[in-house]
């Protein structure tokens, strides 16, 4: 549940400001996660806005071939689809907001008795910050609990060029406090909580059932209240970190809801995770899900994973078979 804009980015090596061309792709966190999960044979369905534009088609047709379901995606006639462009200087990413105003600003309360029973229901915290209708919409469905027999997964998902750590503080401990499933970087709960560690962010949140701490390439941290589980992360070459957590949150969600141990939950987010980073796509197609979900239940030979960008096409690479 969540905006979905369409992206713009100058061909590698050069700025906005010089570059007389742009790619254009599809972005959007909840977006992104969607597609991870509908990869891994979870049925899905996003809930958003988009305007009647060529921009809002693309975004359509783009998920639509990922398998996720568009049931519930209004076409809005009068506002537009929002964009957002990435520029890269001196090895710096800056990126540039214009949705306000946009059709996914406009999605409020009002969508969610159409929904149905889900089994869970996945939003992060920019939908906090974009509107009051989204925040109107994230308090109704994690706090006030419009949906009770669905599962409410959070992923906090700070961004301090929209909003202050200073001022999202609060809000965003209210909205992950109250949820099933809290995903956070142990980064941004620093920033925002002063959490340094795992056993901080747990203190912190509660009353939150189950809390997942990633701590960049060191691994990550499933605490609930009957167990403490740390994964390490898979060693890696970084091509592009940008759709990494929503990856990992696709594949930690989706074992979840195939009933898969607090481990294999873990395993399966790493994996993704690994494998979006080594794209410079914030959801790039991925292997065989026979084979992440192979990998994902065993214990033994973790550390002979290989990732590399080969493994993108090839998951025989992922078992850490040479292909020559």
């Amino acid at each position: 549940m969540g905006e979905s804009m369409t992206l713009l980015t100058p061909p590698a090596g050069q700025s906005l400001i010089e570059a007389t061309e742009t790619e254009l792709h599809v972005a959007g966190a909840e977006g992104n996660v969607a597609c991870g999960l509908a990869h891994l044979g979870i049925g899905t369905q996003w809930l958003s806005r988009i305007g009647a534009d060529p921009l809002g088609q693309r975004i359509l047709d783009f998920y639509g071939s990922r398998g996720v379901g568009l049931d519930h995606v209004v076409v809005d006639p009068e506002r537009p689809t929002g964009v957002m462009f990435k520029d890269r200087v001196a090895d710096r990413n800056s990126v540039f907001y214009y949705r306000k105003g946009s059709a996914a600003s406009a999605l409020n309360p009002d969508a969610l008795p159409d929904l149905g029973r889900p089994a869970l229901i996945h939003l992060s915290g920019i939908n906090a910050v974009l509107s009051g209708q989204l925040s109107d919409l994230a308090r109704t469905v994690v706090i006030d609990r419009a949906l009770p027999d669905a599962l409410v997964s959070f992923d906090v998902n700070h961004r301090p060029g929209l909003w202050p750590a200073e001022e999202a503080a609060a809000p965003l401990r209210r909205l992950a406090n109250a949820a099933d499933v809290v995903l956070v970087g142990l980064d941004e709960a620093e920033r925002l909580w002063g959490s340094t560690t795992a056993d901080d962010v747990r203190a912190n949140l509660p009353d939150a059932k189950v809390i997942v701490v990633k701590d960049a390439d060191r691994g990550a941290w499933h605490l609930s209240a009957e167990e403490t589980v740390f994964q390490p992360a898979l060693p890696l070459q970084v091509v592009d970190v940008v759709g990494a957590g929503d990856a990992f949150a696709a594949g930690y969600l989706a074992a979840l809801l195939s009933g898969r141990t607090p481990a294999a939950r873990l395993r399966l987010g790493h994996l993704l995770a690994a494998l979006t980073i080594q794209s410079t796509a914030d959801t790039p197609p991925l292997p065989d899900a026979r084979v992440l979900w192979e990998l994902a239940d065993t214990d033994d030979g973790w550390d002979r994973i290989v990732i590399e960008p080969r493994a993108l096409a090839d998951a025989e690479i992922l078992r850490g078979k040479e292909i020559r």
